[in-house]
């Protein structure tokens, strides 16, 4: 069984998708980590050193390993991945339990303005101008998160109540 979960930066990626893997007694795999291991280096270096076209031809190749190799696991991308290249139609051929984990502007907010510091993207946004960032991602991304087989309204819902709602929908 193959599992993946898309969403924005913030809404639970990874948390959900380790309760996932625990309860399926699936392996886990977040693809920025599964990248910096690969790579041996971490992803705000391999921006500095190589750029942003280096660091997404090898996401997009790094993904396709994992759907195509692994058999078993819950994968959490990172936020923009599914918004380059062909990378959701991999995931969409990889598997039929892709998740959009969809979290409003506002929860968003809520939950990046304390992270902020370790949010590359984000580090160096003022807390005034952070709805307004959001907002115009999600806007351009919503596209290809929209594009997932499911999505999880996960608003006001705990991790553990989010990952139960996904297991209703594997195939």
């Amino acid at each position: 069984m193959k599992i993946v979960l898309v969403g924005y930066m913030g809404s639970g990626k990874s948390t959900i998708g380790k309760i996932l893997a625990d309860g399926l007694g699936l392996d886990f795999w977040d693809l920025d980590g599964y990248i910096e291991r690969s790579e041996g280096d971490t992803i705000p270096d391999l921006f500095k050193k190589k750029g942003e076209i280096y660091f997404r031809k090898k996401e997009n190749e790094y993904l396709g390993q994992i759907l195509h190799n692994e058999h078993n696991f819950v994968l959490s991308t990172g936020g923009g991945a599914p918004c380059y290249g062909n990378n959701m139609e991999i995931i969409q051929k990889g598997t039929k339990n892709v998740f959009y984990l969809k979290v409003s502007v506002g929860e968003l907010v809520k939950r990046l303005a304390t992270q902020k510091s370790e949010r590359p993207l984000i580090k160096n946004i003022s807390d005034s101008d952070l709805p307004e960032f959001i907002g115009k991602h999600l806007f351009e991304r919503g596209f290809f998160y929209e594009r997932a087989w499911h999505t999880i309204s996960c608003n006001g819902k705990e991790a553990k109540e989010i990952a139960q709602e996904i297991r209703t929908f594997l195939i």
